[in-house]
């Protein structure tokens, strides 16, 4: 798995693929797949989106804002992008994106209560901060050697 700079055609890819799991955490945040898709564009449209790609097919997008105290992300991903070979990947890129953020803590929600999401979080490095307006809030520390 590798990462670029996402493209107008990977989102539209994902979309076309969208996992149901995706879908359903867009309508637990009280959105839809379309402003979802939205958010992704304004976030590609100004430099601070990633294709996750493997075997030349896009995956998943990852896009983050960055706030006065922490960088927020967006996700979008196809059901076979959740993998162990993933998370692994996942734990090396999200660095990346932090450093690309200042090195501020990274701040990811979940609005699912489901074993595995927090599983995964904390398998990559987030720290489980709690709930808030609804959703799970998980951060990711800066890094010691940002």
């Amino acid at each position: 798995m590798r990462a670029r700079a996402a493209t107008v055609g990977d989102l539209e890819d994902v979309f076309h693929g969208l996992s149901k799991r995706m879908s359903d955490e867009y309508v637990a945040a009280g959105k839809d797949s379309k402003s979802a898709y939205d958010n992704l564009m304004m976030n590609l449209k100004e430099g601070r989106a990633h294709a996750l790609v493997q075997d030349d097919r896009t995956m998943a997008i990852i896009a983050w804002h960055e706030d006065a105290d922490a960088a927020d992300t967006l996700f979008a991903a196809q059901e076979d992008f959740f993998n162990a070979a993933t998370v692994r990947f996942c734990k090396r890129h999200i660095r990346h994106v932090q450093a690309l953020a200042g090195n501020l803590p990274i701040h990811s929600r979940s609005w699912l209560e489901r074993p595995d999401v927090a599983r995964w979080f904390r398998v990559i490095g987030y720290i489980d901060r709690g709930r808030e307006n609804g959703a799970t809030l998980f951060e990711l520390p800066p890094s010691r050697n940002g």
